[in-house]
C-alpha cells in the first residue's frame, strides 16, 4: 500500500524523523484556517499518489491565509496523472540550503535491502541515476545486522553529504530505518531531504510503501487506507481474503496459485491479439483451496466488474483434486444463481483430472464450456469476449 505524503510524514515523526508541522485539510476556506494557524509562508500541496505533483500545479506557495484560501481552490478537484485531488497539504515553507535525496528499498534481485542517497536530491532518481550514476550511491544492508550509526556513517560518506551535516544526517537515517523496520515498509524515500540555514535536516517530502502481507501485525495501517480511491472489487476481494488485483481488459481470470494465473494472463493477451485486442481484467489466485465457497468468491467478484466478458478458470488439480475443483464450480455456479451471466471457460488439468471433467458435463451448466489445453482455453475465452464487447 503506497501512502499519501501527509501519512508518510505522520509516520516519519512518530520514529523521530524531523517534519515540517502541517495540516491536511478538503476545503479551501479550512486551508486558509490551516495556513493561519501555522503563520508565515506555507506551501500547499495536492496529495495524490503519484510524482510530478509540482509540474503538474499542485504544489503552491502562499503568503497569506487568503492566499492559501486561493492556491487550494485551485488545487482541489485537479487531475493529477489520472488521480483526483481530494485533499492537500497546508505546510510551513522551509528555507533550503540544499536539497539531498534518500531511501530505503527492498533490494528483490539480490535478496537483501538498499540504501540510496545522494548529494543532488530534489529531482526525479531515476534521471539522475541515467544521467550521473556515480552520483547516486547504493549501499546495500545487510536484514539481519540493520543500520546503526556505524552503517548510517558510511552511507552519509558513500553518498558524500557535506562534513558539517554528516551527524545530523547519520542520525536521521538511523531513524528512518527505524521506522522502515517498524512499520513493514517495502520502500521508504524523502525527496528532498533538505539541510536548513541553521544546519538541520529536514524530511521535506515523503513517500512510502507499506508490505500488505504483514497487515496481520500492523492492524493500524487500515486506518491508512483511503476508501474513496480504493477499486471497489479489489476492497471487496480484500474481505474475502482473495488474492486479486484489478486489470484494463475484458477476460476474467481465475486459476489456482500465483506462478499458473500469471502464466495465464500472458496466454490470455497472447491470444487476444487475435480476437480484436481484448486483454485480462485481472488477477485472480484462490490458491490451493478451490472450495465452492471460494470458487463463488472469486466468481462474484468477476462477474461484479461491468468490463468482463468471459471468465478463464484456469486449474492444475495438485493437493486439491481437480473432482473438487469441479465441484466447487458446480456449487459456485448454484449459489450465484441469476448473477452469473457470463461464459465460463474452463480447463482442468492434473490430479483426478478425468472425475473432475466428467462431473463438469454431467452437470451441463449452459455457460461452462471445457477445454483440453491452456493455450485452446485461453483462444476460446478471447474468443467469447470478443464476441460479447
Amino acid at each position: 500500500m503506497d501512502l499519501y505524503e501527509y501519512q508518510a510524514k505522520e509516520l516519519f515523526a512518530a520514529h523521530g524523523v524531523p517534519v515540517l508541522p502541517g495540516r491536511t485539510v478538503e476545503t479551501a476556506d479550512d486551508a486558509a484556517a490551516a495556513a493561519a494557524e501555522i503563520g508565515g509562508t506555507v506551501v500547499v500541496k495536492a496529495q495524490v499518489k503519484t510524482g510530478g505533483r509540482g509540474k503538474a500545479g499542485g504544489v503552491k506557495l502562499a503568503e497569506t491565509p487568503d492566499e492559501a484560501r486561493e492556491k487550494a481552490g485551485a488545487i482541489l478537484g485537479m487531475d493529477i496523472k489520472g488521480h483526483t485531488v481530494h485533499r492537500v497539504l497546508v505546510t510551513e515553507a522551509s528555507d533550503i540550503a540544499e536539497e539531498y535525496y534518500f531511501s530505503f528499498l527492498l533490494d528483490r534481485s539480490n535478496r537483501t535491502f538498499l540504501a540510496m542517497a545522494s548529494a543532488e536530491g530534489g529531482m526525479e532518481i531515476e534521471q539522475l541515476a541515467v544521467e550521473r550514476p556515480e552520483a547516486l550511491a547504493k549501499v546495500p544492508v545487510d536484514p539481519i545486522a540493520g543500520v546503526d550509526r556505524a552503517k548510517a556513517d558510511e552511507i552519509v560518506a558513500q553518498a558524500k553529504l557535506p562534513a558539517e551535516v554528516a551527524d545530523e544526517a547519520a542520525r536521521v537515517i538511523v531513524e528512518l530505518w527505524e521506522a522502515f523496520v517498524a512499520e513493514d515498509a517495502t520502500l521508504v524515500e524523502v525527496n528532498p531531504l533538505v539541510r536548513d540555514p541553521q544546519d538541520r535536516i529536514i524530511a521535506l517530502d515523503g513517500k512510502v510503501t507499506l508490505d500488505d502481507n504483514a497487515v496481520f501485525r500492523q492492524p493500524a495501517h487500515a486506518d491508512l487506507v483511503d476508501q474513496r480511491t480504493e477499486d471497489p472489487l479489489e476492497a471487496k476481494a480484500k474481505a474475502k481474503d482473495l488474492n486479486y488485483v484489478k486489470l484494463d481488459g475484458e477476460v476474467g481470470v481465475i486459476g489456482n496459485g500465483a506462478g499458473l494465473v500469471m502464466s495465464t494472463l500472458d496466454v490470455v493477451a497472447y491470444a487476444g491479439e487475435r480476437h480484436g485486442g481484448v486483454k485480462p481484467a485481472n488477477f485472480l489466485d484462490i490458491g490451493g483451496g478451490a472450495s465452492a465457497e471460494v470458487m463463488a468468491a472469486g466468481l462474484d467478484i468477476i462477474l461484479g466488474d461491468p468490463a468482463v466478458k468471459s471468465v478463464f478458470v484456469n486449474v492444475f488439480g495438485g493437493i486439491t483434486a481437480c473432482d473438487a475443483v469441479a465441484n466447487g464450480i458446480v456449487e459456485a455456479l448454484k449459489m450465484l444463481g441469476d448473477n452469473a451471466t457470463k461464459p465460463l471457460v474452463v480447463r482442468l488439468d492434473g490430479n483426478n483430472v478425468e472425475e473432475g471433467r466428467r462431473i463438469l458435463q454431467e452437470a451441463n451448466h449452459p455457460l461452462v464450456t471445457q477445454v483440453g489445453t491452456m493455450d485452446d482455453a485461453a483462444d476460446k475465452a478471447a474468443e467469447l469476449a470478443a464476441a460479447g464487447a
